[in-house]
């Protein structure tokens, strides 16, 4: 691969750079204007400079950005892509509860086939690639005793690998103790290459079940070495407290930046004086928070007339207390969701809306749910555009994120490893008045 010197890149929106990149590594952050302005004056230092040794060394691509938005790729923290596209099949959810999606994706994984899930995986890969995404999180349901989905996307993930970084968490859609083999299948799971381990403690039939459920899935995580991610507390029930156990496990044993509680909408309706006792042991824990914004609004408050809840978890306080929260889609196009498109930038939209986190700093930073944050969940290495790290990287048409955000501002271009993997020219528009 050629010198690539990328020009006028505005970094995280407050600094202007060029970025030099070499065998697709960055190898120089430097103040926008202090490279070379184009390729001929390249190739002429490089043909001097190697005329001795009789080598021709190829010219530098130059790629000018223009002062537009450049950030790392986007993070999905948390989506299901063995049940996306699925809406409708075999009936639409219409009680929009997550109980109904559950029976309505028992019945659609009876005919899960390879070809089925990984077209249909793939599909939505290229949706969210074109928002910007490089790095997925994807819970996978092993509650089928084939475990067809994760076989079909350890494949995929294998496949895509030069295009995305595909994590698959093993999740006992239907319970570890309440699903018949549930711990047989999860150990499976991690035998064939799962890359976190999860737990659905609030489906789980007693309160006994959800706290062996977490145990068992723990212990597994830890004789695997793998990263933990539970499906937490997902129920406006104020009683459901799995967190609590899954927080003292990962503190007990060291290990909360590998452990991840997804959803905890319970949290949004417990009193005020245990979340305050909660707090302190999730501060000394570590662990990490997704969030899944659209998603919850749309499920939790279900059983409630009004006042109704919003059913998100306290993402404001949770992020106040210097805790890692990261925004997940979770659901596109599938019994849980019946729209979603895969662009994290709505999801960050709504989060802000509907968490009240419009202040002008909470805006401008927003961004971080989407990437930095959520590479912290993911437990993501050399993640940022820096020297030394993959150049890993979009451009959006915006002059800030603010801008970006507001005005759904598109991705112009996506790159990994120096490659450009999506591009897209910026809309023509034409006022008549």
């Amino acid at each position: 691969m050629a010198k690539q010197i990328f020009q006028n890149l505005l970094l995280d929106g407050t600094r202007l750079c060029d970025m030099t990149v070499e065998d697709g590594i960055i190898t120089e952050l430097s103040p926008a204007g202090s490279t070379p302005a184009g390729p001929e004056t390249n190739a002429a230092q490089n043909v001097a400079e190697n005329a001795a040794a009789n080598v021709a060394a190829p010219a530098a691509e130059i790629h000018d950005l223009r002062g537009k938005l450049t950030l790392p790729g986007i993070v999905e923290s948390h989506v299901h892509l063995d049940t996306t596209m699925t809406e409708g099949d075999p009936h639409p959810n219409e009680s929009g509860t997550l109980f109904e999606g559950i029976e309505i994706w028992s019945e659609r994984k009876k005919k899960l086939t390879a070809a089925d899930v990984k077209e249909r995986a793939r599909r939505a890969i290229r949706q969210q690639v074109r928002f910007g995404v490089q790095y997925i999180r994807s819970h996978v349901d092993i509650t089928d005793p084939n475990l067809t989905a994760l076989r079909a996307l350890i494949e995929l993930r294998e496949e895509l690998k030069d295009i995305v970084t595909l994590q698959l968490v093993a999740f006992p859609q239907e319970g570890i103790e309440s699903f018949p083999h549930g711990r047989e299948l999860l150990k499976k799971a991690a035998e064939l290459g799962a890359d976190a381990i999860g737990a659905i403690p609030h489906y789980e039939f007693t309160r006994e079940y959800s706290v062996s459920s977490l145990n068992y899935a723990f212990d597994l995580a830890q004789e695997y070495d793998l990263l933990m991610d539970v499906h937490c507390d997902e129920i406006d029930d104020e009683a459901s407290r799995g967190l609590e156990t899954l927080a003292t496990r990962a503190f007990e044993a060291g290990v909360g930046e590998k452990v991840t509680a997804s959803h905890t909408t319970a949290m949004h309706s417990y009193n005020n004086a245990y979340f305050v006792r909660l707090l302190r042991l999730l501060q000394m824990s570590g662990i990490n928070f997704v969030s899944n914004p659209m998603v919850n609004t749309h499920l939790q408050g279900r059983v409630d007339t009004y006042p109704k809840r919003r059913g998100v978890t306290r993402v404001k306080e949770l992020t106040a207390a210097g805790i890692n929260v990261s925004f997940g889609q979770d659901d596109i196009v599938d019994p849980w969701n019946p729209l979603g498109t895969g662009s994290l930038r709505d999801v960050t939209l709504i989060g802000l809306y509907v968490t009240q986190m419009m202040g002008a700093a909470q805006i401008d930073n927003s961004y971080r749910f989407i990437t930095y944050n959520g590479a912290r969940t993911l437990n993501l290495q050399n993640y940022d555009i820096a020297p030394g790290n993959p150049a890993n990287f979009i451009v959006l048409d915006a002059d800030s994120w603010r801008e970006a955000l507001a005005f759904h501002a598109p991705v112009l271009e996506s790159y990994r490893n120096g490659h450009l993997i999506y591009e897209a020219s910026a809309p023509q528009r034409l006022w008549h008045f």
